[in-house]
This record gives C-alpha cells, structure tokens and sequence, in this order.
C-alpha cells in the first residue's frame, strides 16, 4: 500500500507541474499577444501625432493637482526645458532659484568621471510646469496616457536648473557629446500656469533638510569613499570614534571624527587636494598603504597613543573632550594638516609612505599651545575678556600651518 500511494503522489506531482507549464505557454501567449496589440496601439498615436514630442506617460494626483511622469531622451531636453531663474536680488523674476557658480561644472565632472569609466551614475528627476491646454493628453486607462507636446512648447524648470545645464552643455560639447547618446531623463510635469503657485511649489519642494556630507559620503562604495569606510573600520583611531552621519561629531557619543573630515584628510593624503574623488583609485590597494601608515603614526605619536589604543567604550567623555579640546589632531583642522604633511612622504610609483617621515612627524607637538600653530590655525580670540584662544578653518591659515610644520622638521 505504501509503495502505491508514494507512486500515485508522483503520478499527481507530474501532472501539477504538466499542468503549470501548460498554463505558463498559454498565459505567455496571451501576454505577448497583448503585448502586440498594446504596441500596434502606441505606434499608431505617435505615427498621427509625429508633429509634437510624444513620451508614454503616468498620470498621478497629489496636493489637489494633476502631475504627469515622462521620460525624455537626453538630446531633447536642451529644447523641451527652459530656465527662468531668480536674477538682481528679485525672487519675483523667476521660477526657479538662483544659479549657483560652479555647480553646473560639479555635476558635469560627476557625469564625465562617471561615465568615461563605464560606472554607473544618476541624477535625481527634473520638476517643471505647464499650462494644461499648451499640451494633449491621451489617455489609455489605469494611469497610463501619452504625452503629446508641441514642438512650440516649453516646460519651466522649478527644480533641476544645474543639471539641465550640465547636460545641455555635455551634448554640445565635441568631446562627451556621446556619453549621453543612450540617456534618458524622467520629469514630473506639474499641469499649472499660475506663477505664484509655481513658486510655493519650489519654495515647499526645497524645504527638505540637506543630506550631511558625512552621510552621503556613508553610501560611497568607490574613490575616496571606499578608501574613507574602510579606514574607519581598520584604523582604530577612527573606529567606533568616528560620526557616519552627522557635519560635526556627536559630543556625548564621544565621537571625535566624521566621515567627512577623514574623506578629505584621504585626498590631502594622496593628492595634496582636499577636494580629489580618487574615483581612478583601486579601493583595496590604497586602503591598504594608508591603513599601514595611519596606524604606524597614532600608535607611535605620544599624544594619540592612548585614544587610539582605547576602545571607545573604555573612554570616558572627559578624556575625549579633553584630546578634542587641547589636541589639533582633534579637530578636523589638524587632520587636513596631517594629510598634507603625509603627502610629502607618500610615493605614488611604490603606493607606499616613508616610514622614516612618517616616524618624524610623530615628534611634533600637536597640541594647540605649540607656538608651530600660533597666528596660523591657533589664534587669539581679542573679543573674549579671558583671551581664549580659537581655530582659524580657511584654507590660507591651514596652509600656513603646513609650512610651519615643514619648516620645524626640515623638509623646505
């Protein structure tokens, strides 16, 4: 009997899976017939409809309006958006904001770096307006339409001004024209001509808190980073003392460090530039060197040896806010300054430091009373009845500073 009924269950077990892969045949004919059909249907629009800019789209509601999503080629942005910024000081002249000098170029850079070494890249989706009755919509059922837009016809830019521009200017260009050929961008297109609301709109879209360098820099895989995340991990200096998320680290965490202070001491580090992605960097390798030279310096410099050789856990607050406090590799300051003076004993053809410099380094007195730091980076507050002293963050004070340091160990 149990021979038998073990037969019959495969018998039943078989004709299942007979049965449903008969039923996938059918249900994958029915599908690409649809399929068929749905497309006969979209080409015929768009045949009748070749005088306007035609792009399959989404109909949503949201905040009492209609808004629609398309996506358009690259090529055709330049000439389907347009810009009209605040200009002299008089929100009222536009509806988007201000252009910020130099970020167009940063997000072209992003785009070119990106693109010319096949890694993938993203910029975020552009929000424009239209008047209702200047476009057509078709509309095919469940939210889905198509978009006809006369070639007349423009969109105004609320939100995505630089990116336009960034894009716009890489399809001119005679060198990266190319690297957008196959893009596409998606645009939220708000179906409203009423300029003041158009404006509330930019005004409530931008209201949203910015992300923190150290956390975007927290999501980082490539470049500096990836040098950046694995540091943290491996140098314990900055393990479990370092704050992934937040632009200034967290006092009663005991948080000495945030991601983005050790991201641009790595590109000081190897670049003598604080502002290098090191996105042609292999990850692994320079961790590697840098890791090496990191934990060589904190353990044989006399005034980090304890922090670093501390578990956080094992620190007590007033030990770290006494090191942040009296200690220039403390603060974000002396460690931009670290990475310029490791610079000078960093070879890139061997991807190694000099250990020798690097043994040196450890015998500076890093604390702010040193009179190296004094009317560079440690200045005197006048304004304060007791004199206290302060750090001074501009670029010139720091560089100073270096030259200071570089003068005490003889290396100008």
């Amino acid at each position: 009997m149990y021979i038998t009924i073990l037969l019959s269950t495969r018998e039943l077990s078989t004709r299942f899976e007979n049965s449903r892969e008969q039923s996938n045949q059918v249900s994958n004919s029915r599908y690409a017939e649809m399929r068929k059909q749905f497309e006969t249907l979209l080409n015929s629009y768009f045949n009748i409809n070749s005088e306007n800019r035609s792009y399959p789209g989404l109909i949503f509601h949201q905040g009492k309006r209609t808004m629609l999503q398309i996506n358009v080629p690259a090529r055709e942005l330049p000439n389907l958006l347009q810009v009209k910024p605040t200009t002299a000081n008089n929100p009222d002249s536009g509806k988007d904001r201000p252009e910020i000098k130099g970020h167009t170029d940063e997000i072209k850079q992003y785009i070119i770096e990106r693109a010319s070494q096949g890694k993938p890249w993203i910029l975020g989706t552009f929000t424009a307006n239209v008047a209702p009755e200047r476009i057509t919509i078709i509309e095919l059922g469940r939210g889905i339409c198509i978009v006809l837009i006369p070639r007349d016809v423009k969109l105004d830019l609320t939100d995505g001004q630089h990116r336009k521009q960034a894009v716009y200017q890489l399809i001119e260009s005679s060198i990266h024209t190319s690297l957008l050929d196959c893009d596409y961008f998606p645009i939220t297109v708000i179906l409203e001509d009423s300029f003041h609301q158009c404006q509330a709109d930019f005004r409530d879209m931008a209201q949203a808190k910015p992300v923190d360098k150290s956390l975007l820099l927290s999501f980082g895989k490539s470049g500096r980073s990836g040098i950046t995340k694995i540091l943290i991990e491996n140098v314990p200096m900055f393990r479990g003392k370092t704050d992934k998320i937040n632009k200034a680290p967290s006092k009663k965490n005991k948080l000495i460090y945030t991601t983005n202070y050790i991201a641009r001491f790595v590109s000081c580090t190897f670049t003598d530039n604080t502002d290098n992605e090191l996105e042609s960097y292999d990850v692994e390798e320079f961790s590697k060197a840098l890791i090496n030279c990191l934990n060589h310096f904190f353990s044989e410099c006399s005034q980090t040896k304890y922090i670093s050789e501390s578990k956080i856990e094992m620190l007590r607050l007033e030990e770290v806010n006494k090191f942040k406090r009296e200690n220039l590799l403390g603060v974000s300051v002396g460690i931009e300054i670290l990475g310029h003076l490791l610079y000078c004993t960093y070879d890139s053809k061997s991807n190694s430091f000099n250990t020798d410099l690097i043994s040196q380094l450890t015998q500076l007195d890093w604390s702010r009373e040193n009179s190296l730091w004094q009317t560079n980076v440690v200045r005197v507050d006048m304004k304060n009845k007791n004199a206290t002293k302060k750090i001074s963050w501009g670029a010139s004070a720091i560089s100073d500073a270096v030259k200071s340091a570089k003068r005490e160990l003889g290396w100008m």
